[in-house]
């Protein structure tokens, strides 16, 4: 049995081997996330407010994009839980 990667697919692990998150965007990962657990689980998993108090996709995104310490703790439950 071979496995046949796309030029693409080759492309992208030749380029970041060690990274499981690459070509994972950061809404697929939210999106994820959000419909296994819920926003009021993930305010548990992970203390950060724009899981807690008034959530929503869009405001949460935004403040992942801005907020390295906790984009990284986001990505890191997205790895445990796939």
């Amino acid at each position: 049995m071979t496995c046949l990667l796309t030029r693409v697919e080759y492309d992208m692990s030749k380029n970041q081997p060690n990274n499981p998150l690459h070509g994972i965007k950061l809404i697929e990962i939210l999106e994820f996330l959000i419909e296994k657990y819920g926003f009021e689980e993930l305010g548990e998993i992970i203390n950060i407010n724009c899981f807690k108090s008034n959530p929503t996709f869009k405001s949460s995104l935004k403040f992942l994009r801005t907020t390295p310490w906790a984009r990284e703790k986001v990505e890191q439950l997205y790895l445990d839980s796939i």
